[in-house]
């Protein structure tokens, strides 16, 4: 075989990553062969320190990496066997790479997952931070893109603060989905030897072990489940980072960027570039490319374990780079952003925002709704084409299209419109102050959890 084709089945380049989960669950499994006298307590105990001087070996960068032993696994393995001589080998008893992999990984899995909880509660943070700072900030809302309705500002922010926290219960399912512990599944039938598997699923934190052999080493339901939050978090996190984009735009000019998170051009000097929220609207599709190469890659395989799923193993890694500091990035751009609120009300002022509510003025009259709809609309246009707003007609014009106006029309205001929506997860004053004093005991919660 040539040296280029030799090196087609490495993965220590990647999977050196798991070098802690690896670790870890062989010291796990080597005190429970002596526990369960398989192996002597001293031969046990010459193990163990050996792979704990591995360990410190690789966070110290002197480990020497072996490309020819192909993985983690079996590099750690023969350094062991370097340190304490033939001994060594007996780590191996009753393990299969196959159940040791899906170890390490399942370890791996829950541990990233914890990493990015922290991150989603730091940006939701940020998040009920601009709430609370510029309460009272009106805003347009949108639909199709196009001014809709006054919105407070905060109900703005609140909206994602929903979605990340779904993205938070996703992320916590799967930590369940991985919370089994494998190792005792042998290559796919278990192991003939007096294991307690219980003892190491305990040492290690799982709250389980697998039920099936074949199906434990064979799975990857809990690194899809990863790729599935991630993929809708990142979604979410497109969303917003869109937002940013426009918002801080002349155009919308709703928002200013910190100079941290924004650069300049090459050859404009006026520019100030919203990179880090393009940068995090584009890495969605890598996270979602990498849902779809592992769902392919799983869709074929017939039970157990085959060599295509080592390839589950670098998309989850770059998924968790992304969103990780995408999420960091994020939480940046959101708490350090100055909100130009006086530009937000004008915007609100300067539309047809209030055609809803003089609609439901008529309402209060008597009037059906859909026959206010259509009077509404008539003016919407008939301002349009004068080059007017609602609220620059007068009296005279409103009774034009129904003799049930009076000066009350023109107590509507973006204001009152925002206070009339005062119903559970309406966008009013005080129900926006209720939602924000929710989600600050939710965040206290979260930290004491």
């Amino acid at each position: 075989m040539t040296n280029r084709m030799s090196n087609y089945t490495v993965s220590i380049h990647y999977d050196r990553r798991l070098y802690k989960q690896d670790i870890a669950g062989s010291i796990a499994h080597v005190r429970m062969l002596a526990r369960q006298s398989i192996i002597e307590t001293e031969e046990a105990d010459s193990i163990v320190s050996g792979l704990e001087q591995i360990r410190e070996e690789i966070e110290t960068g002197v480990f020497p990496w072996r490309n020819e032993l192909e993985d983690i696994h079996m590099n750690v393995e023969r350094r062991l066997h370097e340190k304490i001589g033939q001994v060594a080998g007996k780590l191996h008893t009753a393990r299969s790479r196959n159940d040791q992999v899906a170890l390490d990984f399942r370890l791996y899995a829950k541990d990233a997952i914890d990493d990015i909880l922290k991150e989603i509660h730091g940006l939701r943070q940020s998040l009920v931070f601009q709430a609370e700072a510029n309460a009272r900030v009106v805003m347009p809302g949108y639909t199709h893109l196009q001014r809709a309705q006054p919105v407070e500002f905060g109900h703005h922010m609140l909206a994602y603060f929903e979605m990340f926290g779904r993205d938070a219960e996703r992320f916590h399912a799967a930590k369940t989905t991985s919370d089994s512990m494998p190792l005792g599944s042998g290559a796919l039938a278990g192991v003939p030897y007096p294991i307690d598997r219980a003892s190491v699923a305990e040492e290690l934190g799982f709250s389980k072990i697998s039920s099936n052999s074949m199906d434990a080493v064979s799975d990857r339901d809990f690194v899809l489940a990863f790729h599935s939050a991630a993929s809708i978090c990142m979604m979410h996190l497109s969303r917003i980072a869109e937002e940013l984009v426009m918002w801080s735009s002349d155009e919308f000019n709703f928002i200013r960027l910190a100079d941290e998170y924004t650069t300049g051009s090459s050859i404009m000097p006026q520019k100030r570039n919203p990179d880090y929220a393009e940068l995090a609207r584009g890495r969605t599709g890598r996270v979602y490319g990498n849902l779809m190469a592992l769902l392919t890659t799983m869709k074929g395989l017939p039970l157990t374990y085959n060599r295509d799923m080592q390839e589950d193993k670098e998309g989850l890694f770059d998924s968790e780079d992304v969103i990780k500091s995408t999420l960091i990035a994020m939480k940046g751009m959101i708490s350090t952003m100055e909100v130009e609120g006086d530009n937000m009300r004008q915007a609100a002022y300067s539309s047809y925002l209030l055609a809803t509510d003089i609609t439901d003025y008529l309402v209060g009259k008597g009037m059906p709704f859909r026959e206010a709809h259509g009077i509404v609309s008539q003016i919407s246009e008939y301002t349009h084409s004068k080059g007017k707003l609602m609220h620059e007609i007068s009296l005279d014009t409103y009774r034009q299209f129904s003799d049930l106006f009076d000066e009350g029309v023109f107590e509507i205001t973006v204001d009152s419109s925002v206070l009339a929506r005062d119903v559970p997860g309406g966008t009013s004053f005080s129900r926006v102050e209720l939602a924000i004093k929710a989600a600050v005991i939710e965040l206290e919660e979260e930290n004491d959890e």
